[in-house]
């Protein structure tokens, strides 16, 4: 159903993996971004990446090749590649004066996005000649701290949340690098900035996570207003918002064309549907065991004592498996369209993957379709 990592007492900030599921790239909330390799059912350490200055912010490993991009609060990016044994860093210049908080690359993985403090989004691509990666800057009419990003499958559109409390399509059509893309769902024209959607779902939450489903048609996002929201471009942008009595979600990924997980503070992933005409709660992925008082460690039944030495009845484990706020959700296993697993990194140190099949099997009335 689970399977549990442990990388220490330190969040794991950001977290990628790479096509084979056999390295994994994580950030443990400082300037080092960590390389480990799977060995024997454990992540071995095999690496540690700190060109950076302050925090990692975000990290992708290209989807079908050996490149990792990272970004952070010191206002850079760097593009790894794997040379031998060593990872080499090449130089991006994303001009921007603030701290970069998100990175993606894009499907093709000839450009990438970088998203900032500074209201805008650096669009990425190489320069063969002076051996560096330049930018372009998507600005208007973003307001605020660019948090989050993801790419269209037709390696063109950009999805973006910001702290401004909406979610705007973007063209990140690049000429030196794209074919001409045809026409979609959000649109025909697509120019370089072009805005092809903005969308706020009359809530106060900054958009924290935003995702495309599968076929591109329709974009989910979660914000700190406990909210989850979703468009569908093939129904005139049709908006349709979900909030119920969970705490406010971090990360949301499409698992199939009509199914979402997100995860953030609750510690728990949820799994919702998407119908056409709503969004509906399904279930929680961690369905949590009661825990025997015989069960509690040495040490929970220490930090339970009160004043007087006698044991206190308010102990501070959850019932979930991740003990802290979960920052990010990731396909594992298979694609947006049919995920297998999928994997959820937190505040806790730890990295879950989860087996979507068999929790179907076991949770009475949980349908992943």
């Amino acid at each position: 159903m689970s399977e549990k990592h442990e990388f220490g007492v330190a969040p794991v900030t950001c977290h990628s993996f790479n096509k084979e599921r056999t390295g994994l790239a994580l950030s443990l909330n400082n300037s080092d971004v960590k390389i480990y390799k799977k060995a024997g059912g454990k992540w071995a350490e095999t690496d540690t990446l700190s060109e950076h200055g302050q925090r990692v912010t975000g990290i992708d490993w290209a989807p079908n090749s050996n490149r990792i991009v990272t970004c952070s609060a010191d206002r850079n990016a760097f593009v790894w590649m794997l040379e031998g044994n060593k990872w080499k860093q090449v130089l991006v210049i994303p001009r921007i004066n603030r701290a970069a908080t998100c990175v993606k690359w894009s499907p093709k993985e000839n450009k990438f996005a970088v998203g900032s403090g500074s209201r805008l989004i650096a669009i990425c691509y190489y320069d063969v000649e002076n051996d560096w990666w330049v930018s372009r800057h998507i600005k208007k009419p973003i307001r605020s701290t660019v948090t989050c990003l993801d790419w269209h499958p037709n390696n063109v559109l950009l999805a973006a949340g910001s702290t401004d409390f909406k979610c705007r399509v973007f063209s990140g059509y690049q000429k030196e690098v794209d074919e001409k893309p045809g026409p979609c769902s959000w649109g025909t024209k697509m120019p370089f900035g072009a805005l092809m959607a903005e969308f706020s779902n009359g809530g106060g939450g900054w958009v924290h996570s935003v995702s495309f489903s599968p076929s591109g048609d329709k974009v989910a996002w979660v914000g700190h207003d406990s909210s989850v929201s979703v468009v569908d471009a093939t129904k005139g942008n049709q908006l349709l918002v979900v909030k119920e009595s969970f705490l406010p979600f971090m990360s949301i990924t499409w698992i199939t064309e009509s199914s979402v997980v997100a995860a953030g503070y609750d510690c728990n992933p949820i799994l919702f549907s998407y119908s056409g005409d709503k969004v509906t709660m399904v279930g929680k992925l961690d369905q949590p065991l009661e825990k025997e008082a015989s069960q509690m460690s040495a040490m929970n039944r220490f930090k339970n004592l009160d004043k007087k030495a006698s044991a206190s009845d308010t102990g501070t484990d959850l019932k979930t498996q991740h003990q802290n706020t979960i920052t990010q959700v990731s396909i594992h296993t298979g694609t947006k369209a049919d995920a297998g697993k999928i994997a959820t990194t937190g505040v806790d140190g730890n990295l879950i993957l989860w087996d979507l099949k068999s929790l179907e099997k076991s949770i009475a009335g949980l349908r992943i379709s």
